[in-house]
């Protein structure tokens, strides 16, 4: 279905731009809400009549937009809920929840303004980013807590407020998460000796063993010519023995 937009509409278009949306998204949104029209050319040509009367106050409503986005960059709201020990809420918190609290906090928002993907399910600090205007968002904190007193420690340190027993377990994990670690550079460094140091080694063994023994075989060696000196002195005492005799 193609329609004209009445205001910047986010991941479609600017005012007076005319885009084709799907017909449910038409029905249900954009038209009901005036944020659009049918893009007929009576529609049109009654935009263009009041096009600049239009954008004067899109400029006056963006900056009223502005204004309060200026007060609200600080607001954070807390949202008391139940849930166990490791954080999980026993429920959710949707935009609906937070656009009352805002509004507790002093800021017209309705939950149509609360860009929310998927509810809140675990304690701790949310970022939510709240569309004041078109043309202007601004994110507030939405602090999950158990307790008005966990809130106040949430904002204080930043981190969601879980039990001893919580705390345990996420120590117990980032020690095993090391060992882990550990244990796959020792198993890199024998795939690297398997394939590359081994030879290496098996030469310097080799080296070595070739310096130790080659005493041993000067020292045989010795042995063998002192050996072979005193079997000729041997030779020679019984040659002159003989020679006595013959005399």
């Amino acid at each position: 279905m193609e329609v004209i937009l009445m205001e910047r509409i986010a991941k479609l278009g600017q005012m007076g731009d005319v885009v084709n949306v799907k017909p449910g998204f038409a029905r249900n949104y954009l038209l009901p809400k005036g944020k659009a029209r049918r893009a007929t050319k009576e529609n049109i040509a009654h935009f263009e009549t009041q096009k600049a009367q239009l954008e004067t106050q899109n400029l006056e409503r963006r900056a009223d937009a502005e204004a309060v986005a200026g007060k609200m960059n600080d607001v954070s709201v807390v949202l008391v809920r139940q849930a166990g020990e490791a954080g999980q809420l026993y429920g959710s918190v949707n935009a609906r929840d937070i656009a009352d609290a805002v509004t507790k906090a002093g800021y017209d928002v309705n939950r149509n303004q609360v860009s929310l993907d998927q509810p809140i399910k675990m304690l701790g600090l949310h970022p939510v980013v709240v569309n004041l205007h078109p043309e202007v968002d601004v994110t507030v904190i939405a602090n999950v807590a158990r307790s008005a007193d966990e809130a106040e420690t949430q904002a204080k340190t930043g981190t969601a407020v879980l039990s001893q027993a919580e705390e345990d377990a996420r120590a117990e994990a980032e020690v095993i998460h090391e060992a882990a670690a550990d244990e796959a550079v020792a198993e890199q460094a024998e795939t690297i000796f398997e394939d590359g140091a081994a030879p290496e080694a098996t030469d310097e063994v080799a080296e070595e063993a070739g310096e130790d023994t080659a005493p041993e075989v000067a020292a045989s060696d010795e042995t063998a010519e002192e050996t072979t000196e005193e079997t000729a002195d041997t030779d020679d005492s019984g040659d002159g023995e003989e020679a006595n005799k013959a005399e």
